[in-house]
């Protein structure tokens, strides 16, 4: 039978909630007070953010409300997607010029994470490959409040800032609890104008992100009551949202439900799908959220292989209401694909690595990179270069 709470040995934890969460409809207003309370000493702010929610309206929205809190506000709004190291430095030499004291990133997950890397350079100095890997910022950061604007990183949640190098394009990740948000400010009216394709890859991204943290190696108690939340709001909120994207409700549900998988992610980190997926991104230009997507329904069924992670996705399939208790957790895990395939298909996630402009010659070269990438190490399952080369040749041709 199906088990709500898998029998596995307890893991330890020490878990603090480093992030304020400030959650509801037209709470963007709150974004002067909630900056004065963070930061009551400051009178500067850089507002990191990109030219389509500038031409949205909404960073001048933001700039007028942090004015009329009397903020002196720099606007940086040249953030592009998988930000480089590159982007990094046009910014901090923005935020130098303005002699800044608190962030904003009002975006995805690319502007959040030009904001946190812009602020390990700032407050730290060096270059972003010092910062690769955990703890690695000797001094105070300065406090960063997170605006999402999409329902899906959970950056706002996070202590990494994920940044790519300018000439090998390796993702480095630079986690720092001096990273983590001080603020995350979640008002799903600013997520009612994201175009389809976005809405679709980001949600995605966030139901990738608590399928993965529910089986980590590193599943705390405390992870896994996030990543079982994230899970039973966004699964049955996507589809909805992309058949009408003007349902606020919905649109609020994969807010949060991102949030909190931001927070399954600090405490129990990703795994093989994630591994997978960057490389698609680094090598093809494949948008995270697809090449996510993509790899999903394989990483799934090779985990399920281990008995306690097929108890916990089945748990999952339980708590999003896509199965019913009486189910073995064998079957519990299929109806959890079937349904997995439809979001897929509904999402427009291209459903092959053929379909995706992937050639089969590049397979062991995908295979090899992501077994070194760090995640990997987290899988349920040993994840290594034959277990990847396996996942991508399942992955090349329409089931």
């Amino acid at each position: 039978m199906s088990t709500a709470a898998p029998s596995a040995p307890l893991a330890p934890f020490d878990y603090a909630l480093r992030t304020r969460l400030v959650f509801g409809a037209g709470s963007l207003a709150q974004l002067g007070e909630l900056a004065r309370q963070t930061r009551p000493d400051a009178e500067r702010i850089l507002l990191v953010t990109d030219h389509g929610l500038v031409a949205a309206g909404h960073v001048e929205n933001a700039r007028e409300i942090l004015a009329a809190a009397g903020w002196n506000v720099t606007v940086y709004s040249d953030v592009h997607a998988n930000p480089t190291t590159e982007d990094v430095a046009r910014c901090l030499a923005v935020a130098r010029a303005a002699e800044v004291q608190i962030f904003v990133g009002l975006g995805g997950g690319s502007s959040l994470d030009t904001a946190k890397g812009t602020n390990f350079l700032l407050t730290n100095g060096g270059e972003m490959r010092d910062y690769w890997g955990v703890g690695k910022a000797t001094r105070p950061m300065l406090p960063l409040i997170a605006v999402p604007t999409t329902a899906g990183t959970g950056s706002e949640c996070q202590s990494a800032a994920l940044i790519a190098d300018a000439g090998t394009h390796q993702k480095m990740a630079c986690l720092d609890s001096k990273a983590t948000p001080a603020v995350a400010l979640l008002d799903p009216e600013l997520t009612l104008s994201l175009p389809g394709s976005i809405t679709a890859g980001t949600g995605v991204d966030a139901l990738a992100h608590a399928l993965e943290t529910a089986v980590t190696r590193k599943l705390s108690p405390i992870s896994e009551v996030y990543s079982r939340d994230a899970f039973a709001r966004c699964f049955p909120a996507l589809p909805t949202v992309l058949a009408n994207p003007k349902d606020l409700t919905a649109r609020g549900q994969m807010l949060l439900g991102a949030a909190h998988a931001g927070i399954a992610i600090e405490n129990s980190m990703l795994g093989a799908v994630h591994a997978a997926a960057n490389p698609l991104t680094a090598h093809f230009g494949t948008v995270h959220g697809v090449a996510v997507g993509l790899m999903l329904p394989h990483v799934i069924r090779f985990n399920a292989v281990d008995p306690t992670a097929r108890a916990r996705y089945a748990a999952l399939a339980v708590a999003a209401g896509v199965a019913g208790p009486h189910l073995t957790d064998t079957l519990a895990v299929q109806a959890l694909l079937d349904r997995l395939n439809q979001t897929l298909n509904g999402a427009g996630i291209p459903r092959s690595l053929e379909a995706a402009g992937v050639p089969a010659d590049q397979v062991d070269r995908l295979a090899i990179e992501a077994a070194q990438q760090w995640t990997a190490n987290f899988n349920p399952r040993t994840a290594g270069v034959e277990e990847f080369r396996t996942l991508y040749r399942a992955a090349l041709k329409p089931r």
